[in-house]
């Protein structure tokens, strides 16, 4: 009997250390992963985890991320964004569910590809006919450079406000519990 479980927890044992060894190596990235959730006064949450680009002196916008080209928003794995609500997200329906999210910037605007294909790496963009959704995003700049690509929730009563910044730009689209 314990010769038949001694290769099972070898294995057991080999899995869970090299399960650890992973996610320790996953904070060392160059992209460490982030997440960032908004909650709302249901109790409803939306979650979004990306990995965070550091800009290390490089042009960021318009260079090592073309402008007007779908963009993963992020590094690494694709940025997944779950929702327990149904949501309105720049004046798009987005029912609760799993979602990979992606970003078209430009100068003056910025699209969010909110896209109904799971479970990929960050790139290729799986295409127009697995949208979900596209909202506009207003587009700014910071007041300072920003090193670390960085998403957040801006919480204000019933809504939430995405952003993303990095480099000198900001881009932000409203998103509400739809009631």
């Amino acid at each position: 009997m314990h010769r038949r479980l001694l290769p099972v927890l070898t294995l057991l044992v080999v899995t869970l250390i090299t399960s650890l060894a992973f996610a320790q190596d996953k904070a060392k990235r160059p992209s460490p992963p982030a997440q960032v959730q908004c909650k709302f006064s249901s109790g409803k949450t939306v979650t979004v985890d990306y990995s965070s680009p550091r800009m290390k002196g490089r042009k960021i916008f318009g260079a090592l991320v073309p402008y007007n080209e779908v963009w993963r928003a992020g590094a690494n794995e694709a940025t997944t964004f779950v929702t327990t609500a149904n949501l309105t997200v720049g004046g798009k329906d987005v029912p609760a569910g799993s979602y990979t999210i992606f970003a078209v910037p430009s100068p003056d605007k910025w699209t969010l590809v909110i896209s109904k294909k799971t479970g990929e790496w960050g790139i290729p963009y799986p295409g127009e006919g697995e949208d979900l959704a596209r909202a506009d995003m207003q587009a700014g700049k910071t007041s300072s450079p920003v090193e670390n690509f960085t998403i957040a929730f801006d919480q204000a009563g019933s809504k939430c406000t995405m952003r993303m910044e990095w480099e000198n730009t900001r881009a932000s689209v409203d998103v509400s519990e739809k009631k």
